[in-house]
C-alpha cells in the first residue's frame, strides 16, 4: 500500500470465531466435540501466529517511524492517538505535492524554551535542558531533516540541512537572506508585530499565530532550497528530545573522541559506546563547540540519535508494554506538531508492511564557511543542492555530453522578485556558448518554480541546461520556435556557483583565509534500528 493511503483493518483480526453449532453442547456427539476442540486449538494456534506476525510488523513500523525527528511516534491501536497532536497548515493547500505515492517529510527541532502557548518551561525542566532560561534560543530551527520515502519502500533517504546555511528568504520585512534556521523565528516575530499593530493583545493568540507563520515560512524556504515538494511536516520542541530520551530510559551512542563542552551544551563524554540519560542525550545532539566540523558534525549527531531511538524501540519491547507506550504517546502529544492531513496510524501501518527499511543518511553540501554582517554562515550552491536532492530522490537524469558545444538560443524571463536575474543568467550562459535570446519578465501564476521548456531540435541543450541549473525538469513546448530554449526564473532560483561571477562584497568575505573546507561526509546506509554509528 502506498504511503499515505488509508489502511482498512483486516476483518479476521476483529471478528470473533463463528459458532460451530446452534445445538446445545450436550446434544453434540463426543467425536464431534473432539473435532471441535481440535479445530479450536488449531484456530488458537493460527491466532497466536497472527498475533506474533502483527507484533513483528508493529516493531518494524515503530523502528521506521522513529526516524521522524526522534519524536517517538509509535503505533497505537487507539484512534485517539492521532487526535492528540497540535496540527498545522504550514505546507499550504495549494503547495506542490509529490507524485506516484512518494512522500517527502520535513522534520524540524525547534530550539525554544517555551511551551505551545508561549509560557516558559518549568524550572526543573530548564535545569535538565542545560540550555538557559525561557529568553534564550529564540525560535531557531536547529534541527532540519528532509525525509524521502518512495512509493516502492525500497529505501528511505534522509538529508540533514545544516542550520547555518545562508539562503534567500521572502515575506520577512528587512530580510532577503538569512540563516535557514532563522526563517521560523524572524517570520514569527514579524507576524506577531503586525497583529499587535492591528490591535491583538492576547498573548496565546499571538503565540499560536506567530508560530504558524514561522512554520509556513520555514517550509517554503526549505522547499525553495531543495527544489522538491514537501508533503508532510513535523515539529518537535527542544524539551521533546529530552522527554523522548527519558521516556525510553535513555539512548545508546558512540563517540570517536572524548568531548568536553560543559560550558555550552553540557556535553562531557568519553570516547566509545555509552548509554546517555535524557539530559545527556539532549547535550549530545546540541553540542557544536569543539567538534572537528562544527555544525556538520552536529547533523551527524542528530542522525545517530535518531538511529539510536529506533534501535531502542526495536530492542526494548516498548510496543508491547502498555505503560511505556502510554509514556511515548504522552510525549508525542505534548511536544510534537504535525501537518493537518497526516494520519500517523495509517502511516505506521504502511511502514510496517515494508519490514525493516534501510535508511541512507546524507548532509546537504556546504560550499564554504563565511562571515556576513558579523555572523558565521554556510555559503551553499543552491543549484548543486537541488541536483543532489533530486538525484537521491528520483535517480540520475540524462547526463550532459562532456565538451559538447551548445547550438540553441536561450530566452530568459524573470518571474521572481529579484531584479536583474534574467540578464545575469543570460550573460553567464552566453559566456558558455549559448546564443543570447530575449530577456524580460515572466508571467507565472505564482512565480514559485524555475522552469525550462524547449522547442524542436533543442532537447539535448535543454537537458544540459536543466542539469546545470540543478537537475530541473525540462519540457517540450509546441509554442516555442525551433532552436529555442526558454528559462523562466522563479522565486526558487539561485545562480549556480560555477556561473556566478559576482565578486564578494567586503562584508561577506571570509576573515579567515585558513578556514577548513566543509566536510559533509559520505552517505551512510544502515538498516533502521540495527546499530548505532560512531560519530565525532
Amino acid at each position: 500500500m502506498p504511503v499515505g493511503a488509508t489502511a482498512v483493518p483486516a476483518d479476521d483480526d476483529t471478528i470473533p470465531f463463528a459458532r460451530i453449532s446452534e445445538r446445545p453442547r450436550s446434544a453434540v456427539p463426543r467425536h464431534r466435540r473432539t473435532d471441535v476442540a481440535r479445530r479450536r486449538g488449531a484456530e488458537r494456534h493460527r491466532k497466536s501466529l497472527r498475533s506474533a506476525r502483527i507484533a513483528a510488523q508493529l516493531v518494524a513500523a515503530a523502528s521506521a517511524v522513529a526516524i521522524m525527528a526522534g519524536t517517538g511516534f509509535a503505533w497505537s491501536a487507539e484512534t485517539t492517538f492521532d487526535h492528540g497532536f497540535t496540527r498545522t497548515d504550514a505546507i499550504g493547500q495549494d503547495a506542490p505535492r509529490s507524485l506516484g505515492g512518494d512522500l517527502n517529510i520535513l522534520l524540524i527541532g525547534l530550539d525554544t524554551r517555551k511551551d505551545q502557548d508561549g509560557n516558559d518551561l518549568p524550572q526543573p525542566i530548564l535545569d535538565q535542558l542545560h540550555a538557559g532560561d525561557g529568553l534564550a534560543g529564540g525560535y531557531n530551527a536547529n534541527s532540519l531533516i528532509l525525509l524521502h520515502i518512495p512509493a516502492d519502500m525500497r529505501k528511505i533517504v534522509a538529508f540533514s540541512i545544516p542550520r547555518d546555511d545562508y539562503v534567500p528568504v521572502s515575506g520577512i520585512p528587512g530580510y532577503d537572506h538569512a540563516k535557514i534556521k532563522e526563517a521560523y523565528g524572524l517570520k514569527k516575530a514579524a507576524a506577531q508585530a503586525a497583529l499587535i499593530a492591528s490591535g491583538e493583545q492576547n498573548p496565546v493568540t499571538l503565540e499560536h499565530a506567530g508560530r504558524e507563520a514561522g512554520r509556513a515560512s520555514l517550509v517554503s524556504t526549505v522547499r525553495n532550497l531543495v527544489g522538491v515538494p514537501i508533503d508532510r511536516f513535523a515539529e518537535i520542541s527542544l524539551a521533546g528530545f529530552y522527554d523522548l530520551a527519558t521516556a525510553l530510559g535513555g539512548v545508546d551512542v558512540c563517540l570517536n573522541h572524548a568531548v568536553d563542552d560543559s560550558f555550552y551544551s553540557g556535553a562531557a563524554f568519553p570516547a566509545g559506546p555509552q548509554h546517555l540519560d535524557g539530559s545527556e542525550a539532549l547535550a549530545f545532539v546540541r553540542q557544536r563547540h569543539g567538534l572537528e566540523n562544527g555544525d556538520l558534525d552536529r547533523t551527524h549527531r542528530q542522525q545517530a540519535f535518531l538511529t539510536s531511538v529506533a534501535k531502542s524501540l526495536k530492542d526494548s519491547g516498548t510496543l508491547t508494554d502498555i505503560t511505556q507506550l502510554a509514556r511515548l504517546m504522552d510525549v508525542a502529544h505534548r511536544d510534537v506538531v504535525l501537518s493537518g492531513d497526516w494520519n500517523l496510524l495509517d502511516f505506521a501501518r504502511d511502514l510496517g508492511t515494508a519490514g525493516v527499511l534501510p535508511v541512507e543518511f546524507r548532509t546537504l553540501p556546504v560550499l564554504r564557511y563565511d562571515t556576513v554582517e558579523g555572523q558565521d554562515v554556510n555559503i551553499v550552491d543552491a543549484a548543486a543542492i537541488k541536483k543532489q536532492v533530486r538525484a537521491a530522490f528520483e535517480g540520475e537524469g540524462p547526463q550532459p555530453t562532456p565538451g559538447r558545444v551548445p547550438t540553441s538560443t536561450v530566452d530568459v524571463h524573470n518571474a521572481g522578485q529579484v531584479e536583474g536575474r534574467a540578464a545575469a543568467l543570460s550573460t553567464a550562459l552566453t559566456a558558455r556558448g549559448y546564443r543570447r535570446g530575449s530577456i524580460g519578465n515572466g508571467t507565472y501564476a505564482d512565480g514559485s518554480d524555475t522552469a525550462i521548456t524547449y522547442g524542436p531540435g533543442t532537447e539535448t541543450d535543454a537537458a544540459q541546461l536543466a542539469d546545470l541549473l540543478g537537475g530541473l525538469p525540462a519540457t517540450a513546448s509546441p509554442d516555442l520556435p525551433p532552436g529555442h530554449v526558454e528559462i523562466v526564473i522563479g522565486s526558487d532560483f539561485a545562480m549556480p556557483a560555477e556561473l556566478d561571477t559576482t565578486p564578494a562584497t567586503p562584508e561577506s568575505q571570509s576573515s579567515d583565509s585558513a578556514a577548513p573546507t566543509p566536510d559533509s561526509g559520505t552517505p551512510v546506509t544502515t538498516p533502521l534500528g540495527d546499530s548505532v554509528p560512531c560519530v565525532n
